[in-house]
């Protein structure tokens, strides 16, 4: 079959065609067609477009101003609010047309959006607007965003019952094709009416891209006649006239005719019509879809279930519910069974229309007719567990055969296999971008609260001590004007982001100045709304203003800190008085702002790192030619770059001395902050770039001769998980492979779950791709409905969402080998990252045969320069295994259409495909330019040995190295006296003993900053023209910081190289009376350790036995946790103490712990030791 024709615009210029668009782009092509059907009409309408942004309506506002030009040419204004209330309000406006003089347009139709919060605030306007009523010409539709599960929201929400105390009539689209329709049919319904129509949208429809047909002759409404109307009629008039007249015109006049229009239009409507009515399922919005798939689980398909008794019936509109078309459907059933998300709405209308008429049938749906719950009502509905509720009914009813039995079965084992698979226990959670402000502006003196809000830094709430929970939008800080009264707390910092402020944050500053209580505002000025994209905050709101503001509101103090102070002078419009520190001095100006009585004000200006990098790429934010390096050799991996940046930029180095920290320089977003971290590794690379990685020749013949694969049937549908990490283009694969299937001539669906996610988080892509629309079923994948699982990343494949999909009879798993640093590492430096144990368990879920592994990054990075590569890879991978069932040619044109890289991306596609059919060849690629591998730790101690007596020859000399020998000999003449133990404790002797016998003091730093190796990586890593500078603060020359009282870095030229070069050759001075670094305490210190572990080592080859020598191997291995420079080593090496005696005692005790059951009931084996002891020298 040939590919269909496509074009990209289609979505908003095609008409009379299948295209493939999202929930969001139907609402932009919604005005469009609007504007159209109305010019056909002879109408000349204006469009008005406003609201407040937030999941799942978070990128509507996006793609409104990426469609500009064409919502222009057909005058359609897209004006977002400054918050959800004055946006209601001036929708309102948009219908008051013909109490206006001088007007330009016949009619206003306007669009109103906001997530449920926005709802719940902006009720009053909208119940005085929809009171006041729409124009006959115009019409309302008020976007209700519905977070049912609370993914990306402060709650979980649902809107309906805010929405039916205002009086606004709701649809519930079940899909992207009925948010065209039921957009059309809302604007007609609101124009004859005279009432706002609501539009509920949840994630399940906005968030879902699907086939649709665009067909503007499909809009033929049917108006049936109004009957009997108001004196004043029953668009707009001012509710102000006769309050009491408006509430009679809307119950008694406007809500009968949303009843006469619903069923005059087909709004609520019959799916499956059995003509032996039985059973009758009444569902509505995204339970539509969670229904259809649940019947297909059954076993049910639309004409087994007309020949079972079954019908079902979609109610398209669920408030108020149209009575006739509801008796019609129930005549003839037996029963009627309600299935719809969160708190019923139908299913108390419906009680109340059937309640006492002829031959009722039996009600269920949140309780089965005996009061048992049946489905539930808070949490999101579940296809298997709606398939699991119709089976009882079913069973009740006794329509269910052997199959559906079968099936039913089925489905249980798929959810208790589900439930023996719990999630991995390393999360991919949602973090700050790399370089983010909040890194640095969280940040308060110890001993102090701080208080959460909406916005990025409500992440913080999950790795911040003393962060009291946050308020809704606006609301910040006015928790405190309460509770203040009560504690004995004298202050707290609020947080709050400039977004915020200028939404609705203003007010609660006012009432914070009114209240008198001790509060610090810290405001976040970073130039953009960066959790839902990177959009401008209205108002074009400036520090100066913001400054101003706040001192007029009351505040007692007001201080501007900036990563650029020097950018701000007499023209940034600052209000007198107020001070521009750099951030720095953060923690200073806290300690002194949260001793002045009152409110006062700190505003944080940095530019949100997302944007930063947004407008670098745009050659609109300066891009200075700086980069931080990390010298490997002298990095200790403390981890106090990471206390001090909170940056996943630095990620985990793997050597054979330890893991040890990078800069990862692709995502360095050139913040700097790392470089506190109290340590002499961090070079200043001045000039250059970072260098471009070398790639294979990839000719076109290469992938010649791949043949086509076999294509995998698709029963029903074929379900496809995608899961990876927010921000690598997850996203866009699910959609290129939409695409694909579209162009195939099949129907697909792809539901994007991201949100916070897209934070460094764990983000899927749920797709389903059927040779009919019909059996595209639910938006997201059940219990066992994945048939492929493209694992981008294991830790984001098993979390809870994507192990449901797993089913161990048939799903096939493509996972990328090379796991990625969570955000977790920057709080928890040793934390393992180990892909064998992850592939295990996919393996352990569904065999061997079935789990097909694949280093794709490490093969991205060498063959095509750029590790993103691995997921179009791995899709190559699939396709060439017979995995996806979509041509080849369809997702080339596919990559094509997207537009982005197109060429990297189809070689990166095919290169998987090759890895298929001809591995060799990859293997041949792999030979021809440098290979990505990880480091090999040396196992035996035989090469451990031998590697770091090399280094200790080259840090001291050849004695000192064989004093080392002598240490390591002692435990291997132990260590034959159990075989079984594989020289666990000489191995650990021979890593721990040198590392702590190699200490880095001066003379150490400086020979390996003279290394050879240093400027190899150096050259490795960077191109160009560049120049060093060396972060060092020497303890004899540098100077504290006033406030933490700590050493503070500074920044040394190039010179030091030649100085490093002398240094180090003053070795031999090392624990001579003429070495003036030894005088040092912490020099003092080290050498100290050093003779303390001989010692211990000595201890513990003299009395280890059998029941304790695994505990001796944890004395000697504690150096490995002995790590950083100065005031960190020192922390270290006060948390190892504490850890030693606790060991020690366990040693004395024979290897059992004094309060373990085993030590109280006195059975401990001993065994001596008649080891002999190798005698120990000083070093």
């Amino acid at each position: 079959m040939p590919l269909r024709q496509v074009a990209l615009e289609d979505k908003y210029v095609a008409d009379k065609k299948t295209v493939l668009m999202s929930g969001t782009q139907a609402l932009v092509r919604l005005p469009l067609l609007q504007k159209a059907l109305d010019m056909a009409a002879g109408l000349n309408t204006g469009g008005y477009i406003s609201g407040y942004r937030g999941s799942p309506i978070g990128g509507y506002d996006q793609e409104l101003w990426r469609q500009k030009k064409l919502l222009e040419e057909n005058q359609v204004v897209f004006e977002p609010g400054v918050n959800e209330d004055i946006a209601a309000t001036a929708v309102w406006g948009t219908q008051q047309l013909d109490d206006t003089p001088e007007t330009t347009v016949d009619g206003v139709f306007a669009i109103w959006y906001a997530k449920a919060p926005g709802v719940d605030r902006s009720c009053d306007p909208l119940k005085h607007g929809n009171y006041g009523g729409s124009h006959a010409n115009g019409g309302v539709l008020v976007v209700a965003g519905d977070d049912h599960a609370g993914k990306s929201s402060t709650m979980a929400a649902q809107s309906e019952h805010a929405l039916m105390h205002c009086g606004i009539p709701i649809l519930a689209p079940a899909n992207v094709q009925d948010c065209l329709d039921f957009g059309i049919a809302g604007f007609a319904m609101s124009r004859y009416s005279g009432l706002y129509t609501a539009f509920k949208a949840t994630n399940e429809t906005l968030e879902l891209t699907a086939t649709v047909d665009v067909d503007s002759s499909r809009y033929q409404f049917v108006y049936p006649d109004k009957g009997e109307l108001p004196p004043e009629g029953i668009h707009f008039v001012s509710t102000h006239i006769d309050r009491q007249r408006s509430d009679v015109v809307l119950t008694r006049y406007r809500m009968p005719l949303v009843h006469r229009f619903v069923r005059a239009n087909n709004i609520n409507r019959i799916l499956i019509d059995s003509p032996q009515r039985k059973f009758g399922i009444v569902t509505a919005g995204k339970a539509t879809q969670d229904t259809l798939q649940a019947l297909t689980k059954l076993g049910i398909d639309r004409e087994r279930a007309r020949s079972l008794g079954i019908s079902v019936y979609q109610v398209g509109c669920v408030w108020p519910l149209e009575p006739e078309g509801l008796k019609e459907f129930a005549q003839n059933h037996d029963e009627l069974m309600f299935i719809e998300e969160k708190r019923a709405i139908v299913q108390p209308q419906a009680t109340n229309i059937l309640y006492g008429s002829d031959n009722a049938p039996r009600i269920s749906g949140k309780q089965d007719d005996k009061g048992q719950q049946l489905l539930p009502e808070d949490v999101q509905l579940d296809q298997s567990e709606v398939a699991l509720a119709i089976f009882q009914r079913l069973l009740r009813a006794e329509m269910v055969d052997e199959d559906i039995r079968r099936h039913a079965e089925a489905i249980r084992a798929e959810k208790t296999f589900a439930d023996q698979n719990p999630v991995a226990s390393i999360s991919r959670a949602p973090f700050f971008c790399s370089g983010c402000p909040h890194n640095s502006s969280l940040k308060k003196p110890d001993g102090s609260y701080s208080a959460g809000g909406i916005g990025c830094h409500a992440m913080a709430l999950y790795h911040h001590d003393y962060m009291m929970p946050n308020t809704h939008m606006g609301g910040e800080g006015g928790q405190w004007i309460g509770l203040a009264h009560f504690t004995k707390l004298p202050h707290i910092f609020q947080n709050m982001g400039d977004g915020t402020y200028y939404h609705s944050g203003l007010l609660a500053i006012r009432a914070a100045a009114a209240s008198g209580q001790n509060i610090t505002y810290k405001i976040l000025f970073n130039d953009a709304v960066a959790m839902t994209g990177g959009q401008p905050v209205e108002g074009n709101l400036t520090v100066g203003e913001i400054s101003r503001q706040v001192l007029a509101e009351g505040a007692k103090e007001c201080v501007v800190v900036s990563d650029r102070p020097h950018l701000f002078n007499e023209a940034s419009g600052l209000a007198p008085g107020v001070k521009v520190h750099h951030r720095d001095d953060l923690l200073e100006i806290e300690n002194r702002l949260r001793e002045v009585p009152g409110l006062t004000v700190l505003i944080y200006e940095q530019t949100c790192a997302a944007e930063k990098r947004r407008r670098r790429k745009r050659g609109k934010f300066p891009d200075p030619a700086k980069r931080m390096f990390i010298n490997p050799a002298v990095c200790e991996g403390c981890g106090d770059c990471s206390v001090q940046s909170s940056c996943v930029s630095l990620v985990p180095l793997e050597t054979e001395l330890g893991r040890k920290r990078a800069v990862d320089q692709s995502t360095c977003n050139k913040d700097y902050s790392c470089v506190k971290g109290f340590c002499p590794s961090f070079v200043t690379v001045l000039g250059g770039e970072p260098r471009k990685p070398e790639k294979a020749e990839l000719g076109a013949h290469l992938f010649a001769d791949i043949p086509t694969p076999v294509l995998p049937a698709i029963e029903n549908s074929y379900g496809v998980m995608i899961s990876g990490i927010g921000g690598t283009g997850v996203v866009t694969v699910g959609s290129v492979l939409a695409m694909a299937a579209h162009l195939d001539q099949k129907h697909s669906s792809v539901f994007d779950m991201t949100g916070l996610s897209q934070k460094n988080g764990a983000v899927y892509s749920h797709l389903r791709i059927a040779d009919s629309r019909d059996n595209i079923g639910s938006q997201r994948l059940g219990a066992g409905e994945g048939d492929l699982i493209l694992a981008f990343d294991m830790v984001a494949a098993q979390s809870a969402e994507p192990l449901l999909a797993i089913s161990q009879n048939k799903s096939k798993i493509i996972a990328n080998t090379r796991v990625m640093p969570t955000a977790a590492f920057q709080y928890n430096p040793d934390l393992q990252f180990n892909s064998r144990e992850l592939l295990d368990r996919f393996i352990g879920m569904v065999g061997e045969d079935s789990v097909f592994p694949l280093d794709a990054s490490s093969l991205g990075q060498s063959l095509s320069g750029d590790s993103i590569a691995a997921n179009m890879m791995l899709v190559g991978y699939a396709c060439q295994l017979g995995l996806l069932p979509l041509s080849v040619e369809a997702i080339e044109r596919a990559i094509e259409l997207n537009g982005v890289a197109v060429k990297f991306n189809i070689e990166a596609f095919n290169l998987g495909r090759l890895c298929v059919h001809a591995p060799e060849k990859v293997e041949a690629l792999l030979d021809s330019v440098h290979r990505i591998e990880p480091v090999a730790k040396l196992e035996s101690l035989e090469e451990v040995v031998a590697y770091r007596s090399d280094l200790l020859s080259n840090y001291q000399n050849a004695g000192y190295a064989q004093r080392y020998k002598n240490l390591v000999d002692s435990a291997v003449s132990i260590d034959s006296g159990f075989p079984e133990k594989a020289q666990a404790l000489s191995l650990a002797v021979a890593r721990y003993g040198a590392k702590l016998m190699a200490y880095k003091d001066e003379y150490e730093v400086a020979r390996l900053y003279s290394s050879p190796e240093f400027m190899r990586q150096l050259t490795e890593t960077f191109q160009g023209d560049v120049k060093l500078k060396f972060n060092l603060a020497p303890p004899l020359l540098s100077k504290t910081d006033r406030y933490s009282g700590l050493p503070k870095k500074k920044e040394y030229g190039s010179w030091m190289l030649r100085s490093f070069k002398l240094l180090s050759r003053l070795k031999f001075l090392r624990g001579t009376s003429f070495d003036i670094f030894g005088y040092t305490g912490e020099r003092k210190m080290e050498r100290e350790l050093v003779a303390e572990y001989f010692d211990t080592v000595a201890r513990l080859v003299r009395e280890v036995t059998p029941n304790t020598y695994d505990t001796a191997v944890e004395i000697a291995s504690l150096p490995e946790q002995i790590r950083g420079y100065g005031h960190v080593k020192e922390r270290h090496l006060k948390s190892v103490k504490q850890i030693q005696a606790r060991l020690w005692k366990r040693f004395e005790n024979n290897g059992v712990d004094a309060d373990s059951n085993e030590a109280k009931s006195g059975v401990i084996e001993s065994k001596a030791s008649s080891v002999e002891v190798v005698e120990i020298f000083e070093p």
